[in-house]
């Protein structure tokens, strides 16, 4: 949980096996695994070498197969996806995987991700006659691959690769094969694993250690990846490619017993404690983080700076997701029933909060007030990256800088706002050493740190003006 008590989603995660007798139950385990990622939807198709069968609904993993539906898919290859909705509405046409029947194939298809330029492309298609059956913007890819213009599925593909814009990894499922493919800047993880002779694709690698499979390589940005009969065969859609993985899957969205590029997350981010606690020290008595993802961070910044590390704060994990809050009274509830502050550590302590981001600052000021309820004597607060102050158009759910509290407010005003007694965040310079530069040739080391500076590493097609009416509306501020 945490960044702000799951105020950021990303989009999904995706799995994928090929070449294995149990591949529907391979998948519903990996995707058990990435479920962090998306709760709202989730589906497995799966082939037997001449069909492709599937099932999905709305809800949990879990809640999805738990009627024996998974009994009923048989195949030696199969793809899965569990959703957050960035792109789309919460309804059963836009989970994933989608699959397309046509005259003479089906193909499967799962996305993790969002396309800037889906909606030029999507009007563009239904003029030329497109029915479209969702609102995703996943669906765009199928459109375009069956509009190619070649006898060949793969040169269709990929010239359809070619034509989205924006952050993706897409794992696809024909009769006979399975494909992957990642954006030329690589800004979702993928990830290539083996068990036996089967291959497994997955958006982090801890599904290889739940489904017990060895780690081979990362997909790199402008790959498509072809698994078949004759094994795994690398391929490329496009080599104008540049590494900008997406830093808050370090941040936050990743587990942190995953791998993304080499760099273990929970090790990131107590690397980003420890630069938080050399940049901004403060007189305390103890640190404490908010669960879950600011924990090794919290761990990290206790270690530097020499203070106990304590469980000041306990997550309720059987607290529906979903729970409605349809007042005030109720919202404040409905933080208390996710989050409860210990008073027998904390009170009359001078505590040192650690979290991992700010997105709205809502959520902030009411753990602030769980803790001195509890009896803190002090509260401050130490963020584990930058400011939030620009919105992400390549799978997050804030696509306006209006969401964002850093963006419209100073330090010292968010501050107030929270009911902190300090508030400092870690530095751009301190969260990319942190993560390690995966790519030291690149810039910032290939990582992507426009939410935190605004330098985006492509352009912004469809967003372009509503992003720029966005910084003219908070410089007016």
């Amino acid at each position: 949980m945490s960044a702000e008590i799951k105020g950021l989603n990303e989009e999904c995660g995706v799995f994928g096996i090929w070449g294995h007798h149990e591949a529907p139950s391979v998948t519903y385990f990996g995707l058990h695994s990435l479920q962090h990622r998306g709760q709202e939807g989730a589906g497995i198709c799966v082939t037997d070498g001449e069909k492709i069968d599937g099932h999905r609904n709305l809800g949990l993993l879990a809640d999805v197969f738990k009627n024996g539906e998974l009994d009923q898919l048989h195949g030696d290859g199969a793809i899965g996806h569990v959703r957050y909705a960035t792109a789309g509405g919460k309804t059963l046409s836009n989970v994933q995987p989608m699959l397309f029947h046509f005259q003479d194939s089906s193909l499967a298809l799962a996305h993790n991700g969002n396309l800037i330029n889906a909606r030029t492309l999507r009007r563009k298609l239904e003029r030329e006659g497109a029915i479209f059956q969702s609102s995703s913007d996943t669906e765009v890819l199928a459109h375009l691959i069956q509009r190619g213009i070649s006898d060949d599925f793969y040169d269709n593909l990929k010239a359809a690769l070619c034509q989205v814009k924006g952050g993706f990894a897409y794992v696809l499922l024909t009769e006979d094969a399975m494909i992957c493919a990642l954006d030329p800047s690589g800004f979702r993880p993928l990830s290539i694993g083996k068990i036996g002779d089967a291959y497994v694709v997955a958006s982090e690698t801890c599904a290889f250690d739940v489904v017990g499979a060895e780690f081979v390589r990362d997909v790199e940005p402008g790959e498509m990846i072809v698994f078949d009969k004759d094994g795994m065969h690398i391929d490329h859609y496009r080599t104008d490619t540049q590494h900008a993985i997406c830093s808050m899957e370090y941040v936050y969205f990743a587990r942190p017993d995953s791998n993304i590029a080499g760099v273990n997350v929970h090790t990131a981010r107590k690397r980003m404690g420890v630069s938080l606690a050399q940049e901004a020290p403060v007189e305390a008595d103890m640190v404490i983080g908010v669960p879950d993802s600011s924990i090794s961070a919290a761990i990290g910044y206790a270690e530097e700076a020499q203070l106990p590390y304590e469980l000041g704060l306990i997550k309720n994990r059987y607290v529906a997701r979903t729970f409605i809050q349809p007042s005030q009274e109720l919202r404040e509830q409905g933080v208390k029933m996710k989050l409860s502050a210990v008073s027998g550590v904390v009170k009359g302590k001078r505590v040192v909060m650690i979290d991992d981001s700010i997105v709205r600052g809502t959520t902030s000021n009411r753990i602030v007030k769980l803790l001195r309820e509890a009896g803190a004597a002090e509260v401050h607060v130490r963020i584990a990256s930058p400011p939030l102050k620009y919105p992400c158009f390549y799978g997050i759910d804030i696509q306006t800088r209006r969401e964002l509290i850093a963006a419209n407010y100073t330090v010292a005003e968010i501050c107030e706002q929270i009911g902190a007694d300090s508030l400092e965040y870690l530095s751009c310079d301190g969260l990319v050493e942190a993560i390690g530069r995966p790519f030291p040739a690149e810039k910032y080391g290939g990582i992507t740190m426009a939410y935190f500076n605004g330098d985006y590493p492509t352009g912004l097609y469809d967003y372009e003006q509503e992003y720029l009416e966005s910084l003219e509306e908070s410089s007016l501020r």
